[in-house]
């Protein structure tokens, strides 16, 4: 512990990381106040992992327990994984929040209150019968309970231009302005971000800068906060680093995909949350040539994508579950017509309309079998928020050489959460050489490649190159309509191998397994931190696991069937009831095990790490 000996003499205390939980109405800018705080934390160079978590409603009643909105943050000094199992340190803006986050506040945690907001109306609205202020059931917690809308107020009386509603709407910035000082967050990124944010009204800029300033130095003053803590940068691999979502990254991924392929990006989407945010970011880029098209329904959505990729372009199409099913036509006609396509699930808690704002990875098998008849397509699943980049990148390389349709699996939690993104070399990306068709004086369409199986990409209009498509069958080689059963059950067969041996093409699976295991834990998509981080766990109680994470789920890596047949025991843990340990058991006949919640938010590592603990122990 050391002494800041600048505008206050409060000790210092170092802490290798922090977990912070902000939690208001939908209304109080919750969201905003945990961006903000994350945007600083990765400018002061620390790791970083969000979970942002937002009702689905446009504007549930205020003060309801339905319309709370919550942002978590955990940074640290080191590699991190996950956005921490439970906060350190809750904000509470209203007693909703409270009651709907406190469970998950450890003994003596810190917990910061509006007082200003447990007036007895919205105690009532929040369903508690006393003021848990005042009736002794938060002892067990560091509780600060402080008026931050009334000192918000005050502290913005003399700026002339906003009404008293918007002075109280600033309160999220004295918020987030304590936490600031408290964590020892700079500020000038926050306050360039205000002022150029609100700049066609300067006096709402005023207003929330100083509130900002104003909670900052309450922070500096207040005896009620007797040490500050700080969080030292990480130690990161040297580079030029941003911070980014899953659906940000997802989009540049497929930017750089058309850059590569020298392909004009066509999107052709319908708003659903969560992939939205892909349409959006892909918008904003026209210079790169992109196009967007926000279609009347997901089934035009999907036609227009594959449309686009016959007439030579890079074909996308986003959603999540319920628009995915209404595509699997569409998706079913790309497979017989062998065109590229790349089809983003953003996936949610489903069924249905489910929960839309909540992840889940309860998508796997609708896209491996959510067609009718024998109609097989590659599955990619992206990891981390950042590594949405790559797997998208992968994903149009694949669909590309291998003209078929290509499932991209993200999810809710991947694609609203953030961490820091080593910006990589553009020149070191591969380029993707889409090979189209060139007239050769007897055109055959589906003549396939000797080793990929794919068939020629003919840009429509070019002479010599003229072709009947459509999805009825086609004969091989010419690409007339056939009814021969021969002919069928070999086109049949080459469209699986052709997907099949696309295992030859990506690389193994590798297993992290340091101590020669006999358990592997087996994860996919947005699990891997929480599982990685329950690893670890487990392996400082000094006990022998192993873990490997699977990209690609269909076709597996070659050797996915070596690897899980070398351990006695395999644990495979899912944000669903057991698809990926269905499709395990049955290929590689081995007996697998599942670990499955699915309750609409990601894995707790501690939870994962307990499952592991049975396992291994058993």
């Amino acid at each position: 512990m050391r002494y800041n000996w600048g505008v206050a003499s409060k000790p210092v205390e170092q802490l290798e990381s922090v977990v912070i939980r902000f939690a208001g109405d939908s209304g109080d800018g919750m969201q905003l106040t945990g961006g903000r705080m994350t945007s600083e934390s990765a400018a002061l160079g620390n790791d970083l992992a969000t979970f942002p978590d937002f009702p689905a409603e446009i504007r549930a009643p205020a003060g309801s327990l339905p319309g709370v909105s919550g942002f978590q943050l955990h940074f640290a000094d080191h590699d991190i994984l996950t956005p921490g199992d439970a906060p350190n340190v809750l904000v509470a803006m209203n007693p909703a929040a409270l009651k709907a986050n406190l469970k998950d506040l450890p003994p003596s945690g810190i917990l910061v209150v509006d007082a200003d907001a447990f007036t007895e109306r919205n105690l009532q609205k929040a369903g508690y019968a006393t003021n848990p202020l005042e009736d002794g059931s938060l002892d067990g917690y560091e509780v600060h309970a402080i008026p931050l809308t009334s000192m918000t107020i005050e502290a913005l009386k003399e700026i002339e231009g906003i009404t008293k509603r918007e002075a109280e709407r600033a309160k999220n910035m004295f918020a987030l302005g304590l936490m600031s000082w408290l964590y020892g967050r700079p500020t000038e990124g926050t306050i360039a971000f205000l002022e150029q944010k609100f700049a066609k009204r300067p006096e709402i800029a005023a207003a929330n800068v100083k509130a900002f300033n104003t909670g900052y130095a309450f922070g500096e003053t207040t005896e009620a906060f007797a040490v500050q803590y700080e969080v030292k940068p990480a130690a990161l691999q040297p580079g030029v680093y941003r911070n980014i979502t899953g659906n940000q990254a997802l989009a540049y991924g497929l930017i750089a995909a058309s850059v590569k392929s020298e392909l004009a990006l066509f999107l052709g989407a319908y708003p659903i949350t969560p992939a939205s945010g892909i349409l959006e970011e892909l918008a904003r880029h026209k210079s790169f040539g992109v196009r967007t098209f926000q279609a009347e329904d997901e089934i035009a959505a999907a036609g227009a994508a594959l449309g686009a990729s016959f007439g030579g372009s890079l074909g996308v199409c986003t959603s999540s579950g319920p628009g995915i099913v209404l595509k699997q036509e569409t998706i079913g006609l790309a497979v017989t017509l062998e065109l590229p396509l790349v089809i983003a699930d953003i996936q949610r808690a489903g069924p249905s309309t489910g929960m839309p704002t909540k992840p889940e990875q309860a998508d796997l098998l609708n896209v491996m079998f959510g067609r009718n008849s024998e109609s097989p397509v590659p599955v990619i699943a992206a990891a981390t928020p950042s590594d949405c980049f790559d797997a998208a990148l992968e994903a149009a390389r694949i669909a590309v050489k291998y003209r078929t349709p290509v499932f991209l699996l993200s999810d809710a939690y991947l694609a609203n959460g953030s961490e820091p993104w080593l910006l990589p070399n553009i020149d070191d990306i591969p380029a993707i050489d889409p090979a189209f068709a060139q007239p050769n004086g007897d055109f055959q369409p589906y003549l396939r490649d000797e080793e990929t199986l794919a068939r020629p990409w003919a840009i429509p209009g070019t002479a010599g190159l003229e072709h009947r498509i459509g999805g009825l069958e086609k004969q091989d080689v010419t690409g007339n309509v056939s009814y021969d059963p021969e002919n069928h059950d070999r086109m049949v067969r080459l469209r699986a191998q052709k997907v099949a041996g696309i295992a030859q093409d990506i690389p193994e699976l590798e297993v992290d397994d340091p101590d020669g295991a006999e358990t592997l834990v087996l994860s996919w998509g947005g699990t891997y931190g929480s599982v990685a981080a329950a690893v670890r766990r487990v392996r400082a109680a000094r006990k022998q696991v192993a873990h490997a994470h699977l990209r690609y789920l269909n076709p597996f890596p070659r050797n996915t069937g070596e690897v899980v047949r070398r351990y006695d025991k395999v644990l495979v843990p899912e944000i669903n009831l057991g698809q990926l340990v269905k499709l395990i058991r049955a290929d590689f006949l081995v007996d697998a095990t599942g670990y499955n919640l699915v309750r609409g938010i990601p894995f707790r590592a501690s939870e994962v790490a307990e499952a592991i603990d049975a396992v291994v122990d058993a």
